[in-house]
């Protein structure tokens, strides 16, 4: 079985985007963006309601998404960023009627107020990279996976990413970004002192 890996090239993260809203899924469209935005495992991802990310009282998106997560069972704050809350915003747009308290973020059109299951989500992320030739093992943990590697890319300290991810060693969070020899590569030719 090989090991899932984060979508490593920018371009790609953007045609997968463009893929879902060519197909006006948007509900998928939201889900991948979330993913690769707040590095939710699945699980986490699929469980969120409209409460968890809105605001009914006030009538707006949360700053801020708090979780209990499901593996480690330990509290999590997460920022929703400019991209997460402009897909959200697009999902609320999308329905017939605004959603209401309590109803999850990503609905099954099957049965009443059921998110789509982990089988369906690993279809929606991978069936979307094999349409577009992403090379590489895609699935759903990707999506948590691309979000650590691009903030590493971006020099966010490993530390930092070890603790947003709730690792108990740096080693495992080194394992987790898929550095590469291409990653390494990139240091060498780009210090040029």
């Amino acid at each position: 079985m090989q090991k899932t890996q984060p979508i490593k090239d920018k371009r790609d993260i953007q045609r997968l985007k463009t893929y879902y809203l060519d197909r006006h899924q948007v509900r998928n469209y939201t889900l991948f963006t979330l993913g690769v935005n707040t590095s939710l495992r699945i699980g986490d991802l699929l469980a969120l309601t409209w409460d968890d990310v809105y605001d009914f009282g006030r009538w707006h998106f949360r700053d801020h998404i708090r979780i209990t997560e499901q593996k480690t069972r330990k509290h999590n704050q997460i920022a929703l960023n400019q991209e997460a809350v402009k897909a959200l915003a697009l999902l609320w747009g999308s329905f017939p009627e605004p959603p209401k308290t309590g109803q999850y973020v990503f609905m099954s059109r099957e049965g009443q107020n059921r998110p789509i299951d982990r089988t369906q989500a690993f279809h929606i992320i991978k069936d979307a990279a094999l349409a577009l030739h992403i090379t590489g093992t895609i699935s759903c943990h990707s999506l948590r996976k691309t979000f650590g590697y691009h903030a590493w890319k971006d020099g966010v300290p490993p530390a930092l990413i070890m603790s947003i991810y709730n690792h108990s060693s740096l080693e495992i969070t080194k394992r987790y970004l898929s550095i590469d020899q291409d990653d390494k590569d990139m240091v060498f030719l780009k210090l040029n002192l």
